[in-house]
């Protein structure tokens, strides 16, 4: 786990460039996800870590990454604030 990248918004995991977001010139952002940067900005940009963690969570529930959604909450809560857009959040 420690090689692979993630969404440094919502902590996707980033595994196939399709996955990735896109600068506004259309080349690859490697910092992002295709849902969080489509083009060139966030897709919700006032969005708070809070609203992004509830957003996510029916996401890893589907793909069973989590047993529940409070330890999804929690642990999201754990790591999110390390991702580059929530750090100074």
């Amino acid at each position: 786990m420690e090689n692979m990248i993630f969404c440094q918004s919502c902590s996707m995991p980033l595994s196939e460039d399709a996955q990735f977001g896109k600068n506004a010139d259309g080349s690859k952002n490697d910092d992002y996800c295709c849902y969080c940067y489509p083009n060139g900005a966030f897709n919700s940009p006032n969005e708070t870590m809070e609203e992004m963690i509830e957003s996510c969570i029916p996401h890893v529930l589907e793909a069973n990454i989590y047993p529940d959604a409070e330890s999804a909450r929690k642990m999201m809560q754990e790591f999110f604030p390390t991702l580059k857009r929530w750090r100074s959040a």
